[in-house]
């Protein structure tokens, strides 16, 4: 039996991931900053373990407590809307700190013991936004960003001992928290100066032409997480799949 760490489980895309793999036979080990085992499916092969990918000393403890892992899902993450201008480096430090340096430190936590043994997967849950500039989201597409650079560089590594490593970008989902954590975050965010020109957009963020659902996300991971192949990106949903697509043509 297969085990998998998913971080980033207390709701959204996490939380069905776990539900899925689940659901397909595996050990998942379901963490979240304050853990909620109410949250999952009561389960000999369903873990909780407390994780708060910003601190090193939670990671240190989340893997020795999870033990061995064949597959490792980095889908914790915050976003943040509003105008580049009126973004604080604070708030894009704290951005940064869960989307781009907590995936790098649980990479590499994990990267010894799938060395060890020329084995392991790692998929790196990132947005639709790297395929495509979105507006009022500067510091949450350069935080997605680097992390598309860092697996695409990092793949070419690993490949030698055997670990394949593997990139999901979901397309615009409103039902997840995103929404909800980048409204939080936007608090005088968009200045006066710049009014006119969101609040088109959003209005279209309100009546989006297509949703990514967090199952589209789920099976997509499953997806890659099982995939022998040397292809590093999975676009989820449908709109993301499209813009996929696109930017493919474009290089043609």
């Amino acid at each position: 039996m297969k085990t998998v760490l998913i971080t980033g489980c207390s709701s959204g895309y996490g939380l069905e991931t776990a539900c899925h793999f689940h659901a397909q036979g595996w050990s998942v080990i379901a963490t979240m900053r304050t853990p909620r085992p109410d949250l999952l499916p009561p389960s000999p092969r369903m873990r909780v373990i407390a994780l708060d990918v910003t601190r090193p000393e939670s990671i240190a403890a989340a893997i020795q407590a999870a033990g061995p892992i064949d597959v490792l899902v980095n889908n914790a993450g915050i976003g943040v809307v509003g105008a580049f201008e009126a973004t604080p480096m604070t708030t894009a430090r704290e951005v940064f700190d869960t989307n781009t340096f907590g995936v790098m430190a649980m990479m590499q936590a994990v990267i010894p013991q799938f060395r060890e043994r020329q084995a392991g997967m790692i998929v790196n849950v990132t947005s639709s936004v790297a395929l495509a500039a979105m507006p009022l989201a500067g510091v949450y597409t350069a935080s997605k960003t680097a992390i598309e650079g860092l697996t695409g560089s990092v793949a070419f590594e690993l490949a030698a001992f055997g670990i394949r490593v593997k990139l999901v970008e979901p397309g615009y989902g409103p039902t997840t928290r995103f929404t909800e954590n980048g409204g939080a975050r936007m608090q005088g965010l968009i200045p006066e100066a710049y009014a006119p020109f969101a609040q088109p957009i959003f209005e279209a963020f309100a009546r989006p032409a297509a949703v990514t659902t967090e199952t589209d996300v789920a099976e997509v991971v499953w997806q890659a997480a099982n995939d022998r192949s040397e292809r590093l990106r999975f676009a989820a949903g449908p709109d993301a799949v499209a813009l996929a697509a696109t930017r493919q043509s474009e290089f043609h």
